[in-house]
């Protein structure tokens, strides 16, 4: 889409029509299975009309991961070192799986992308992420210090994290299969909230 001028309505409306379906075909599909045409349908575009927004099917996909990241990180970043830990923590876990909730087709997107090999966000989970989540595990590592958190390993508690929440997403159809009408995230919260309460709490 040429960038000498500012978008029109409509053009704002096709780009995030052609995202949203980007997402949900490329979050289905993989990157290798998903084609233009199938998003074009999705976004109930032509193809020709499509391309003229996304030169190709691997700037739809940057275009989406570089969104699914921003977003990906923000809960963590929320992680408050003058707040109390046990409820920074909490917070930190309710967000996460309220993602989870919210944003299934994200979830496995992201998740399709680390399973192969991370090819296209590599730089970015050794950069951004790595720095974020060293920042962050020195401030865990600070609380269980301070004996306000039970000793765990800090990396360890996020990955356990982010492996346990996401899982709602991530295999959502187990899940549902496994619950049958029960909805997941009726009683998911209060279990996620009193494993990592009673795992960080401090023993007097």
């Amino acid at each position: 889409m040429p960038k000498d001028r500012a978008p029109t309505r409509i053009q704002r409306k096709n780009r995030l029509a052609i995202l949203d379906a980007a997402l949900e075909v490329f979050s289905a599909q993989g990157f290798r299975g998903a084609t233009v045409d199938q998003i074009a349908s999705e976004a109930g575009l032509s193809k020709p009309n499509l391309l003229y927004y996304f030169p190709s099917k691997e700037a739809m996909y940057d275009a989406v991961l570089s969104q699914l990241l921003d977003t990906w990180l923000d809960p963590l970043r929320t992680l408050d070192p003058e707040g109390d830990p046990l409820e920074e923590i909490l917070s930190y876990v309710r967000l996460k799986l309220e993602m989870s909730r919210d944003y299934p087709r994200e979830s496995r997107l992201f998740a399709n992308e680390i399973v192969q090999g991370a090819p296209r966000i590599h730089q970015v989970l050794s950069t951004d992420l790595k720095r974020l989540v060293d920042e962050k595990s020195e401030v865990i590592r600070g609380w269980i210090d301070s004996g306000q958190l039970a000793p765990v390993h800090p990396y360890h508690l996020i990955f356990s994290i982010w492996s346990l929440t996401q899982h709602y997403a991530d295999f959502d159809v187990q899940v549902r299969a496994v619950l049958g009408k029960e909805d997941p995230f009726d009683a998911a919260p209060d279990f996620v909230e009193t494993l990592y309460r009673r795992l960080l709490t401090p023993v007097s």
